[in-house]
């Protein structure tokens, strides 16, 4: 199995596409795909008149249902379309992602990290406008949206039927494969990794902790995105919460030092350190991390998006602004300040061999522990609960990529695969499959990106509408009052 995913590996290296993709920009250290959303990042922040700050209390408002009208259309609130997302987002890219680029990139990357949450909140407002606008309600009763429907449908419309459909289609291969390896086997391969440390059972018996997952998980999963919608709508604001309690009990009793961290953040991120591996160094390490975290530009959150219930499909992009405000610009930010303060990211205070292996979760585990003795504990719960959130999200994503391909009837099927590997994760070695499937995942960005920028003016018309019936006053009287 190993030597097919090797085979497999270096035949799509050896690809244009893939070599364009992973090859850097001309001139620059900087890999074209990160070029490519900084500058989608900033195309649509600017096209969409800084959408991601100005509408920001009003985005609070849909989120609190106080825009509810009598001719919304959809499955889910949309809250619960925001949870089902950021169950995808927030998790171990947040706690592995932050410290792998803090002590890659320096404490600078931080400050890019940031940067990259700002721009992708536009990039999250566009695309996720896009998927509703293009969404389509099929005859089972389910909702097919994303980027394989506005790649269709809208360049399509655009008067490019044939590209818009071939662009669609590896889209949506390229998502299945990120499922079933990033959204599955990593998953269940760093939860057992976890879990293994804190009960001795499942160290001898991992199969065991795989058939549990995926039962726990297959009961979520059959039930459709309403029941995902659920689940995540209780699971992730409690995880979110745990989590950021801990990390503020840390910044707590070193109050002292965030000041200091923060200099740090800002001086390196323009003159970092040789660690650091220069000003280029610190970009990429922080955008990279900031996408594998929030996922923005990748195209995959706006099938989560799809079926919410709202009347104005701009409505649910701002909803969408949230996400990577959330995962990236506050809780990678308070993971990155608690690295920072503890100091665990330089490889001087004996942490050289968890750094050069990249071993991000262990070297968050070690960064808490250090304040919070009992908190590897408590770790390893949130990774598995944030493994969990992940794969049931990520396992929908995949899902209607699948139907996109195959049709609805073969959906069962694809659920079936989906928890076979959960199980087969825990007891063989995924690590090359892992690696294959994050390298089709990061590809994603290149054709949804593409189709971002060609739609861009249908999403800037209708934003223009509806914010003139705000001014108006004309959503807030068709608003339902309770």
């Amino acid at each position: 199995m190993n030597e097919i995913f090797t085979s497999i590996n270096g035949f799509l290296e050896s690809l244009l596409f893939f070599d364009i993709l992973f090859g850097t920009v001309a001139g620059t250290n900087i890999p074209f795909l990160v070029a490519w959303l900084i500058a989608g990042g900033v195309y649509l922040t600017v096209k969409m008149g800084f959408i991601n700050l100005r509408m920001f209390r009003h985005s609070y408002r849909i989120i609190k249902g106080d825009y509810v009208t009598k001719d919304d259309k959809g499955l889910i609130a949309p809250f619960g379309a925001l949870t089902t997302a950021l169950s995808a987002t927030v998790g171990l890219g947040n706690i592995a992602g932050v410290a792998i680029a803090v002590s890659i990139g320096g404490p600078g990357a931080t400050f890019w990290m940031i940067v990259a949450g700002f721009l992708g909140m536009s990039l999250k407002f566009t695309e996720v406008t896009l998927s509703l606008q293009y969404r389509e309600f099929l005859k089972d009763g389910t909702v097919m949206g994303g980027a394989m429907e506005y790649l269709s449908k809208g360049l399509a419309s655009k008067g490019w039927p044939r590209v818009g459909k071939v662009l669609a289609v590896i889209f949506a291969f390229l998502m299945i494969c990120g499922a079933i390896g990033g959204g599955n086997t990593f998953q269940v391969s760093q939860a057992l990794g976890a879990v293994q440390g804190e009960v001795a059972f499942f160290a001898e018996y991992p199969v065991v902790f795989g058939i549990i997952l995926a039962l726990v998980t297959g009961a979520v999963i059959i039930g459709g995105v309403k029941r995902i919608a659920h689940t995540t709508e209780a699971v992730v604001p409690s995880m979110v919460i745990i989590y950021l309690l801990a990390s503020l009990w840390i910044l707590g009793t070193h109050y002292e030092k965030i000041p200091e961290a923060f200099g740090l953040i800002f001086s390196e991120a323009f003159a970092p350190t040789a660690v650091a591996g220069g000003v280029i160094g610190s970009i990429v390490q922080g955008f990279q991390r900031a996408v594998f975290s929030s996922e923005a530009g990748l195209g995959s959150s706006p099938v989560a998006h799809a079926p919410a219930r709202v009347k104005y499909p701009v409505r649910q992009g701002m909803v969408a602004l949230y996400e990577p405000f959330i995962d990236t610009v506050v809780v990678c930010t308070m993971t990155a300040l608690v690295i920072i303060i503890t100091g665990v990211y330089d490889p001087a205070n004996g942490h050289a061999a968890l750094i050069e292996a990249k071993q991000g979760a262990a070297l968050t585990s070690v960064a808490y522990g250090t304040v919070i003795s009992w908190f590897p504990m408590i770790l390893s719960f949130s990774i598995a609960l944030f493994a969990f959130s992940t794969m049931i999200s990520w396992s929908y994503y995949g899902e209607r990529a699948w139907v996109y391909i195959f049709g609805s009837k073969y959906s069962l099927l694809y659920k079936l695969i989906f928890l076979s590997l959960t199980i087969v994760a825990t007891v063989v070695s995924t690590d090359l499959m892992v690696d294959f499937s994050f390298m089709l995942m990061l590809a994603m960005a290149l054709p949804n990106i593409f189709g971002l920028f060609v739609l861009s003016g249908d999403v800037r018309r209708a934003l223009t509408v509806y914010l003139a019936k705000l001014k108006s006053g004309e959503l807030d009287r068709e608003a339902i009052r309770e």
